[in-house]
């Protein structure tokens, strides 16, 4: 038996990364996962690594940086498997610049892909949750399980991090989000919690200097200043960051909510 057997999940951002090896880790838990990402060749990798494993999976390229395409997102969900039980906002990006430097565009750009789409996503998303729950309590006097919705934030947002102003604003505003849903909707048994992922391998944490896009990656000095800070001494992978989303996607996590966990091999001890 799997950890999300009979469950069916969003996870945003799923192309790549964090993403991904969450995807994957999901449907090797039995969950029926739609792959959202802007990005269709990587996310379509993705699907097809999940089925060919004989895992469950769809496609989504809606962004949902619109309230409409978050709609179409679950509506699409709720259609091919039925129901929506764990959504993992994990849509995320960089636009780094020191603070006196940034613009209105880079600044929209990345609160949009970090922040709105969460808010638009959670927001589609709640809609199913709560009324379902709702039936449930009117029905048989409590919620059949717990419903969960998590977060990716950061540890530069606890931290803060010169040149990312526009990240740590983003990903600060998902701790804030995570711990009004846990108060919100904690009567429907809606679980909402953040991850928040240290320094690990992905490719907005690749040397600047052999990235493909100039507009992703860190500088390499940086980079080994970083690795110096983190006591483990090693930089984590996507897979340690997805094994947590796990945990509070799972019912070992039913008691568990609004909480920020974080994943960054001792880098920050909140």
């Amino acid at each position: 038996m799997g950890r999300l057997d009979d469950r069916v999940a969003i996870v945003t951002g799923s192309g790549r990364g964090i993403g991904a090896a969450t995807a994957k880790l999901f449907a090797s838990e039995g969950a029926a996962v739609v792959v959202n990402d802007v990005d269709k060749d990587p996310a379509q990798e993705t699907v097809e690594e999940i089925t060919k494993a004989g895992g469950k999976a769809i496609l989504n390229v809606d962004n949902t940086v619109t309230f409409d395409a978050a709609r179409n997102l679950v509506a699409q969900t709720i259609e091919e498997f039925g129901k929506l039980d764990i959504l993992v906002n994990n849509a995320g990006i960089t636009r780094d610049k020191t603070f006196h430097n940034m613009d209105d565009e880079m600044w929209d750009f990345v609160l949009d892909v970090n922040l709105r789409t969460a808010f638009n996503n959670t927001r589609a998303a709640v809609e199913h949750m709560r009324s379902e729950a709702k039936k449930e309590l009117e029905g048989q006097g409590a919620p059949a399980y717990h419903r969960k919705i998590t977060f990716t934030t950061s540890t530069a947002a606890l931290s803060g991090n010169p040149g990312q102003a526009n990240y740590t604003a983003a990903k600060m505003g998902l701790v804030g989000l995570t711990r009004t849903l846990c108060i919100e909707l904690g009567r429907f048994h809606i679980n909402s919690n953040a991850v928040a992922p240290g320094f690990i391998e992905t490719r907005l944490t690749a040397a600047k200097e052999s990235s493909e896009d100039p507009n992703i990656g860190i500088p390499e000095g940086i980079r080994n200043m970083a690795m110096v800070m983190i006591p483990m001494g090693y930089p984590g992978q996507p897979e340690d960051v997805a094994k947590t989303h796990l945990f509070l996607a799972s019912s070992d996590s039913d008691y568990v909510s609004g909480q920020v966990i974080v994943v960054g091999g001792g880098v920050v001890r909140y």
